[in-house]
This record gives C-alpha cells, structure tokens and sequence, in this order.
C-alpha cells in the first residue's frame, strides 16, 4: 500500500480548459519545490508534451482501453516514485467514453486509481446552471470523488459570486478557482490536431509561465493540495512493466524533431530495457542514416514540416538503400507517410522516400480517429499470426493510391486504418501502420524490432 497526493483535472468538454489548469498548476507546484509527477488519460501526445514541459517530469498515459487496471496502477506508481504529488489531465468529458456507459472515460480512470476530481468548467453567459451541472456530475456516480470545482471565463466579480454561492449551496462541493476571461490572447494555439506541439511553439515557455501566473493568481492551490492528499492507497500487484529478455546490444534510432514527436515514453523505455541504445536522428538535418541497426519513425505532422523534409533528399535515399538490404524499419502514422512515393497537400505533390508504393494525400477532415482493434493475419516481421492488438488512430492523411503487389498483416475489427479495412504495410523488415501501440498494451513490436535489429547487425 502507498500513499501518493494527486489530483485529477477533468472538464465538460474539450475545450473547457484542463490543459490550460494542468500546466498551470503542474508548473506552479514545480516552482514551489515540490516535485511533480503528470499524467494524461487516454491517447495522447500533444498534451504530454505539454504537460512535461511544465511539470519539468517525463509525463505517461493512463489508458483504460489499451492497459488494464494492474498495470495502470503500476505506471502510475512508476510514475510517482520520485514525486511529492501528481497531477493528471483528463480527455474529453468527465464522463465521456467508449459508449453510452461512459466506459473508459475519465470518471472510470479516477475510480480506478481512488483518485479526486476537480472539474474544470467553462462558465461563459452561465451562472446557476454551473449548480444542476455540477449536481448531476455528482449525482451519477456517487463512488467518483467529485471533490472540486474550477470556473473558467469568468466575466466578472458578480458573475463569479452568482455561480459560486449557487454551486457550493446546492452542490456542498467547493469552487477552488475562478478564472477570468482572457480577451486577445491565446495561451495554447492549436491547429488540425488539437495544440501545436511545444516544439514547434517558438514562445512555449512563455505560454506555461503565462499559464501559471494565471493558475498561481486564480486558483487555490492549498486548497488543490489538500484535495490531492485525500487520494485512496494504491496497492500494486505487479511492479515490472517490461518484459526483459536476453539483452541485444543493438543502436535503434529514432526520428526525432519537429516534424516527428510522437513517442510514450515507456516504447522508448522498453528498448532500452532490453538492451537498445537509442540514437535521435533528424529527418531534417541528418544527411545519411547513421550507424544504427534499426530505425523508429513515429508519428507528427510531417505535412506542416514538408519543406523541410522534401529538401533532405540525401537522407531518403540513404534510407530507402538500407531498406533494400534488410534494414529493419518499424513507422507509425506519420513515419508511414515519410516512406510514401509523395504526399498531396492543397493539389501540391510532394516528393518522399519512395519506400513503400503508395502516394497520400492530406484531407480537411479526419479520415481516422479514436481507438483501434486489429487482428493479425498474415506473415510478417513484427507480430504473431492470430493477435489480437488494440491500439488508436488519428490523422488527416490517407492513401489515394497503392501497388496490387503491397502486402499488409492486419484486418480491423475497429477503426479506419490504411484501406478496405486493411492496415499493417509490410516491405521487406519495413513495417508502416496508422496505428498507433503503446508497450504496455502490447510489447510484441519492440522485442520484434529488437530481434530485426540483431539480425541486421549480425548480417552487416
């Protein structure tokens, strides 16, 4: 049993202003000493991001869709180890889920963890409705500890007395923040995707420090605290949440820059639990692949970044040379898109690599988005025929044209994936998907690539 203060920062919506409290809070109480552990529920890498930027601490999800209740008990508490309190952002609604039963959303993530809510809530040309909203918050279920409420785009001091004296005298539940309306500034741009990454936010330290003046001026954060310490003991059953074998000194490399970001940070961990040196490539200024065994693309916004990308010819080719002698590459989203013949943005053609037959182009609306299920069912060099593999999706871009001759390994029970319920491109050792894993749903991918990785070696 282990005692750890945390607090989870839900809202009503998507934009009710969680992120802007989590980071502002995160970098108040790290300002203030205090150590601070983040945590983000759901699929996510944007607001992680964020969120590590302000709490100066590797920020993990907590996702009850991909992982189940023991191991997120065990990230968390891995998360918490060196930690004095933990601040966790919730998605969506409080109590916004898979289906109508909310299964998977914020509420369930803080019932499984025994951990208080404060909600976060948009009070614009609102006063004693915040109370029923609140009321029935609480109503629904009655195991969730509701156990603050924050009000955002206050108008006013009267505005801000209506709807407090209303909540608190109905509900019993405390307002622990009010903050005003900002006219003119936007603290977090956001674009297609959601936030723009802080590495392509050329003042994101400004927009946390100005996130916290606001929290650190508007909110009570003694108050917060208290609330974080009335978190239930957390038991864990299981404290190893790497599978280890045998250790493979290879060098794995990984895109990583601004067009290129997304990656949990426990996929990194896991190869490097096993053995991996890691080795950070540039897909911008890298002219040649360097002396690696194998190659992690992840996800980001390479249509935003094309540029850039289009100008480094020299690396492509490196790339694609090594790929036609059995170097390993396991892509992602927007990894899948830099392996492309070229990619369509505003009737625009762009040149890529060349490695995988197929030409996509960026669309205006989603073509994939939310939680994925695929079943593995053909030979490849990363998984088991017969798997069964959960995972999430999320991009604009989607293949307009493709080889007859490109194989794939997955059919969808769920999702969007690449084409006619199909996912999972295979090349070769290359392997391309719009399906994004976490290691603690599946470690299958990282031991793989591991083994390619010794093969190549071996071979070279």
């Amino acid at each position: 049993m282990k005692n750890i203060p945390r607090v989870i920062i839900a809202g009503m919506s998507g934009d009710s202003g969680k992120t802007l409290v989590s980071c502002g809070l995160a970098a108040v109480l790290k300002n203030s000493g205090k150590r601070v552990a983040a945590f983000k529920k759901g699929p996510d890498y944007i607001d992680p991001a964020w969120l590590r930027l302000s709490s100066g601490s590797i920020c993990r999800n907590l996702d009850t869709y991909l992982m189940d209740q023991d191991i997120i008990i065990s990230s968390l508490l891995m998360g918490c180890s060196n930690s004095d309190i933990s601040v966790i952002e919730g998605n969506r609604g409080l109590y916004d889920g898979f289906d109508a039963a909310g299964t998977h959303s914020t509420a369930e993530l803080a019932k499984i963890t025994g951990t208080p809510v404060v909600l976060v809530i948009n009070v614009t040309k609102v006063t004693r409705t915040i109370a029923a909203i609140v009321l029935g918050c609480k109503m629904l279920d009655l195991e969730l500890n509701l156990a603050g409420v924050i009000i955002n785009k206050v108008a006013g001091k009267r505005h801000e007395e209506l709807i407090r004296d209303a909540v608190e005298s109905t509900t019993g539940i405390p307002i622990v923040g009010a903050i005003p309306m900002i006219r003119g500034k936007e603290l977090f741009p956001s674009r297609h995707l959601g936030l723009v990454t802080p590495e392509e936010h050329e003042t994101a330290l400004d927009a946390i420090d100005n996130a916290a003046e606001l929290v650190k001026k508007y909110v009570d954060i003694d108050k917060i605290i208290e609330i974080s310490n009335d978190a239930k003991d957390l038991e864990c059953k299981n404290t190893d949440l790497f599978n280890k074998c045998p250790r493979k000194e290879v060098r794995i490399g990984y895109f990583s820059d601004r067009a290129f970001s997304f990656y949990y940070p426990e996929n990194l961990e896991h190869l490097e639990a096993n053995g991996a040196e890691l080795v950070k490539v540039s897909s911008i200024d890298e002219r040649s692949l360097p002396d690696i065994h194998a190659l992690y693309i992840g996800g980001g916004f390479p249509e935003t970044n094309i540029e850039s990308l289009t100008m480094n010819k020299d690396l492509m080719t490196s790339l694609k040379k090594a790929v036609e002698s059995g170097f390993p590459v396991y892509a992602e989203c927007g990894g899948l898109m830099y392996l492309a013949e070229s990619m369509e943005i505003n009737d625009k053609d762009y040149e890529l690599s060349g490695i995988l037959p197929i030409k996509v182009k960026m669309n205006k609306k989603p073509q994939g988005h939310g939680y994925m299920e695929v079943m593995v069912d053909k030979p490849n060099p990363y998984f088991n025929v017969g798997d069964v593999i959960r995972g999430h999706e999320f991009h604009y871009s989607g293949i307009i044209s493709k080889s007859d001759r490109l194989e794939s390994c997955f059919s969808l029970n769920r999702g969007s994936g690449c084409y006619d319920g199909r996912d999972g491109l295979i090349y070769k050792n290359v392997f391309a998907s719009y399906l994004h894993l976490h290691t603690l749903s599946c470690k299958a991918w990282s031991l793989a690539l591991m083994k390619r990785a010794e093969e190549y070696k071996n071979r070279s």
